[in-house]
């Protein structure tokens, strides 16, 4: 399989821990974001999307938009499983992957702050102040759905979905120097998944294109 990737990416940082949680070998494809590569007209040919990731697989077949890649990793290869079967269970983990990935990232991705920046003529610390904002606000939501989790993840004591999309996410909050002391339980979730090689081996500094 190959993956187009770029090592700052949250939706391709969380592909990356799910396809190493599974054991999944692929090939990197880099495509840097800050450069537009994701917009050349070669790409649209990978994803007419313009956005990353893209699993390719070994078929040829194309998949994006990273939570159905986690979606179908799952069903493909059902060992160690990252949605659970019960639909209780399962709604819970999308529930809380869903949080992350549709309210809180996408008002503080790539796309967003350029636009902040070029058609709003915001300045870099306005652009911070709403990253934080924005951080604070959907940390603080997830921070009470775990409040009373009683598992060492997101859900349970095995990574889900969930967990490949709080990672990221709090990477990208401490690069914005958000403050996290108000969400213990979320962090205690992070540090639990940061000591599973597939995490730390997923994260942004040790990608190949990390610069």
């Amino acid at each position: 399989m190959k993956l187009y990737t770029y090592f700052r990416s949250s939706a391709a940082f969380r592909v990356r821990i799910a396809l190493n949680l599974k054991g999944l070998a692929y090939e990197p494809v880099f495509v840097h974001l800050a450069k537009g590569e994701h917009r050349r007209p070669e790409y649209a040919s990978v994803n007419p999307q313009a956005l990353v990731p893209t699993l390719v697989l070994d078929d040829g077949t194309r998949l994006n938009q990273s939570l159905a890649i986690i979606e179908y990793l799952d069903d493909a290869v059902p060992q160690k499983p990252l949605v659970p079967k019960d639909r209780l269970a399962r709604a819970r983990v999308r529930s809380l992957s869903y949080l992350v990935a549709s309210e809180i990232h996408p008002l503080n991705n790539l796309r967003t702050l350029q636009h902040l920046k070029r058609a709003l003529g915001q300045s870099e610390e306005q652009i911070a102040t709403w990253y934080r904002h924005w951080i604070a606000d959907g940390l603080a939501k997830l921070e009470a759905e775990l409040a009373d989790n009683k598992g060492k993840f997101c859900h349970g004591d095995a990574p889900t979905m969930a967990d490949c999309c709080l990672v990221p996410q709090i990477f990208n909050a401490r690069r914005y120097d958000s403050d996290l002391a108000p969400y213990p339980a979320t962090m205690r979730v992070f540090d639990a998944c940061m000591k599973l090689e597939a995490f730390d081996r997923a994260q942004p500094a040790k990608q190949p294109d990390a610069e």
